[in-house]
């Protein structure tokens, strides 16, 4: 254990000494050690050498995943049926990894003890917003986003830089009113950015307007620096384009009461995040899917 933690915090010398010294242990050995480590230090040791990075990364459900899963996540995050989807112990730490920041959302929001549930309180005029713990400044991701129950008067998805604000006064379309944001407001189907409106979404006659519980890919392009949007399986458009090369976040922005979000995160081999919003009766819930190349 001693090893893997000096290759967590020691830096440079430290790894290449454990890479060419006398830490070639046998698999089962370096997955028993690992297995005690957060994933701070998990991320460092993968660093070490190829054999330690087979060992953490060649199987997603090794003890390694599991014993972090058990330590980390809160026994209703791992009952939630959002993490029962989630094939992989690595894939429910990574899910957790990319929820709701409890430090980056609205005061009028609170984090539920299952780690992926925001809840909005019915405060009145406010509009309350979230962004997620990790954002995306380079690749491709993408995630699905549908709404159960009322939207209300507003409720927008998008991105936003760590800059934007995420509450405000009155009930406003808080994503897109500023230089930091860019959203779709899925009651007018306007876009959102800079306090103006960009046009409506999608560029046809007579737009369909949302219906309760479609489901709706956002598509983040960080090469091309577009926003887009589809429905179902069908290509609506890119909605925005120049993004900034800064890091952007998921976010969402609403008015309603009891609003409920939660986030999820699974892994395919495409680097494609998914996220959905889905709710019962008078309560929204967010849920989100999505593997990275990332930034805090």
């Amino acid at each position: 254990m001693a090893a893997a933690a000096a290759a967590g915090s020691g830096g440079a010398s430290n790894s290449a000494a454990a890479a060419a010294g006398g830490w070639r242990l046998p698999g089962r050995v370096l997955e028993f050690v690992f297995s005690y480590l957060d994933l701070r230090e998990l991320r460092s040791c993968a660093l070490v050498c190829k054999l330690w990075y087979r060992v953490l990364h060649g199987d997603e459900n090794s003890e390694v995943w599991r014993s972090l899963a058990a330590r980390s996540l809160a026994e209703e995050a791992l009952r939630t049926d959002i993490l029962c989807n989630v094939p992989t112990y690595k894939g429910k730490v990574r899910s957790f990894q990319h929820a709701f920041s409890t430090n980056d959302c609205s005061r009028n929001v609170y984090i539920k003890k299952n780690g992926f549930t925001l809840h909005r309180n019915p405060i009145a005029q406010s509009t309350d917003g979230a962004r997620t713990k990790i954002g995306f400044s380079e690749g491709r991701h993408a995630w699905e986003v549908w709404w159960e129950g009322p939207l209300g008067t507003v409720a927008v998805i998008g991105i936003a830089t760590k800059r934007a604000p995420m509450q405000c006064q009155g009930y406003v379309a808080l994503l897109g009113s500023d230089d930091q944001s860019w959203g779709w407001n899925l009651v007018d189907n306007n876009l959102l950015h800079n306090g103006e409106v960009n046009g409506s979404f999608p560029q046809c006659n007579n737009a369909p307007k949302y219906q309760i519980g479609e489901r709706i890919r956002v598509i983040l392009d960080m090469e091309d620096k577009t926003l887009a949007f589809e429905r179902g399986y069908e290509f609506l458009g890119v909605a925005f384009r120049g993004l900034p090369k800064t890091c952007l976040y998921p976010a969402v922005s609403a008015v309603y009461g009891n609003t409920e979000q939660e986030h999820e995160n699974q892994v395919d081999n495409v680097e494609k995040p998914a996220y959905w919003l889905t709710g019962q009766h008078e309560e929204n819930t967010w849920m989100c899917a999505q593997e990275t190349k990332t930034c805090a």
